[in-house]
């Protein structure tokens, strides 16, 4: 039977499993989520539930869309830390939600705003102006879905963090961080599905998990 992943997602997968144990033994992680509130195996827990969260997608609704231009020349398939091979297009779009890049953060940060002193003023512009860098970054890509460069949303959301309240400067990167990549570069993007000749689309997965996945981390370690 064949595998329902590529060689290469895999092998990604399993650098990032190997990095993320390293990270843990050298204390990094901990020292990182320590800020949070965390302890060393919460945090564990965290990280390991939205990297293989990453791989289950919850059917929301399915949409119909438009095909993209026979003759349209399609970029490479995107391929991240934990991602299944693309299925065929039969003009229907069917919307999910992804645990390790929707649900996961959502829910974590949830828990660090009533955890936190965070005003709510305060994590809604930092949300925006994450948000707003991170539609600007990203792309919708035909017959693939949403791309983005994974490192500027994490430097942008700590920098916010750390200019709107320093003293809770880590709590406030992870959830502006987090939120606004799904908001800027997923939910804002939603109308654009239609155009874009796509089988699944996924928020907080595809293109845009590894920007979400890696925002949390390095915007804690930055901020």
């Amino acid at each position: 039977m064949r595998s329902p992943y590529s060689l290469p997602a895999l092998v990604l997968f399993l650098f990032a499993v190997g990095l993320l144990m390293a990270l843990v033994q050298i204390g990094v992680l901990s020292i990182a989520f320590g800020k949070l509130g965390l302890s060393q195996g919460s945090a564990i827990l965290l990280l390991f539930t939205s990297l293989f969260g990453s791989a289950v997608d919850l059917p929301l609704l399915s949409i119909k869309t438009e095909a993209p231009p026979e003759d349209a020349a399609l970029p490479p398939p995107m391929r991240g830390l934990l991602r299944q091979i693309l299925r065929e297009y039969h003009g229907k779009t069917l919307i999910t939600a992804n645990v390790g890049g929707c649900l996961v953060p959502v829910g974590f940060s949830l828990y660090l705003l009533m955890h936190h002193p965070l005003p709510v003023w305060q994590v809604l512009l930092s949300i925006t102006i994450v948000a707003a860098v991170s539609h600007m970054i990203s792309r919708p890509i035909r017959g693939v879905g949403i791309g983005m460069p994974i490192f500027v949303a994490p430097a942008c959301a700590a920098l916010v963090a750390l200019v709107v309240n320093p003293a809770e400067a880590a709590p406030l990167s992870y959830i502006c961080g987090t939120l606004g990549v799904l908001i800027g570069a997923d939910l804002l993007r939603l109308p654009e599905i239609r155009r874009m000749g796509t089988p699944v689309a996924s928020i907080g997965g595809a293109g845009t998990f590894d920007g979400i996945f890696v925002t949390g981390i390095v915007a804690v370690l930055l901020a």
